[in-house]
């Protein structure tokens, strides 16, 4: 299969986290001539050593985005690259801040600089609806690293390089999301902790992820910001249906399950924002995403893009799923489990 990156070299730094192996994967089916796993997680490059060892292009670099030297030496003759890596745990930021400001600011200007040095063609970063109007230090940090990499556009000089950038909702299923967790918990304690029955969240899969992701490297000019279009999820819907699958499936009463709040923790929000309404007054929409141009910037133009309207992208704003649609999109990704069906004697799988 040919495509962007048909016989083309390929850095994913942060590429033993969720999204990184997904682009991995990905770029894979497009018969690259190398892609390199940059991640300072020896344990999980194993893992990803043994699980992709039919491969033989890719290479496996050990090392931190917070170390210039090797972020260079690891971008050497790339084509394109992918910068997924981030402290993204919003506790641990907050407990640890100067430790989020190394990873996800002074790493995300390392890559920035080293991209430019080594005349990389396009790099994308990875964002968070956490940088609209953070209230954390997570969210504060990568929207300082969005702020950087848009500002690496106009500031490239002569430099060919293009950067842009992509924001996410929460990936479902991925490190830190409250599926598993909920999972483990019922599975260790028969109850599941919520911080507010009522909090909403924007929620993607791990392949709307991905091929956001993608997308954007494969259509950026520069200087852009990408917004996929996503749903609304309650955050009460979702234990609901988690815990309804996971009793079917062990043969537990559900009203053995209990759901207790907690509050929100420090730097938490009831809602999230994905684009403000100034952004959206100088964006573009489009069937899926919308895109945010850099001011700063001449402004491109977009196949089948027209003006968004303005308005704040929030998800208190937009019209929650269905608890079906939540249990739906959870089975159709294979997140929870389901009790095989049986007719007539048979197993259904």
């Amino acid at each position: 299969m040919e495509g962007i990156f048909y016989k083309k070299k390929i850095l994913i730094i942060g590429g033993t986290g969720t999204i990184g192996q997904s682009l991995l994967r990905h770029i894979l089916m497009q018969s690259p001539t190398v892609v390199r796993v940059f991640s300072r997680d020896e344990h999980k490059q194993f893992e990803l050593q043994q699980e992709m060892r039919e491969y033989r292009n890719i290479r496996y670099l050990i090392g931190d985005v917070r170390d210039y030297d090797r972020v260079q030496r690891a971008m050497q003759d790339i084509d394109y690259v992918f910068h997924v890596a981030a402290m993204k745990h919003v506790p641990a930021c907050e407990y640890n801040p100067f430790e989020a400001v190394q990873t996800n600011i002074i790493g995300t200007q390392n890559v920035i600089q080293a991209s430019l040095e080594c005349g990389v063609q396009k790099t994308i970063f990875t964002s968070t609806d956490k940088a609209i109007a953070p209230s954390n230090t997570y969210g504060a940090s990568k929207l300082m690293a969005e702020r950087l990499i848009l500002a690496g556009q106009y500031q490239a000089g002569t430099s060919n390089t293009i950067f842009a950038a992509v924001r996410f909702g929460n990936v479902m299923g991925s490190r830190g999301s409250v599926i598993p967790l909920f999972r483990q918990q019922i599975a260790e304690r028969s109850g599941i902790t919520l911080t507010r029955r009522d909090m909403t969240r924007f929620m993607m899969t791990l392949q709307q992820a991905t091929e956001l992701t993608v997308h954007a490297m494969t259509v950026a000019q520069g200087g852009e910001v990408f917004v996929l279009k996503m749903p609304v999820i309650r955050l009460q819907d979702l234990a609901e249906c988690i815990i309804e699958e996971e009793c079917k499936h062990n043969g537990l009463p559900i009203e053995s399950i209990r759901i207790e709040e907690i509050g929100l923790r420090p730097g938490e929000k009831m809602y999230e924002e994905l684009m403000t309404e100034e952004e959206s007054g100088h964006a573009f929409e489009m069937e899926k995403m919308f895109v945010i141009p850099n001011s700063f910037l001449r402004q491109s133009t977009y196949k089948g893009a027209v003006p968004a309207k303005t308005h704040s992208y929030s998800s208190d704003q937009v019209e929650c799923m269905t608890k079906e649609q939540v249990r739906n999109i959870l089975i159709d990704n294979q997140l929870i489990k389901q009790k095989p069906s049986v007719r007539k004697g048979f197993a259904v799988k």
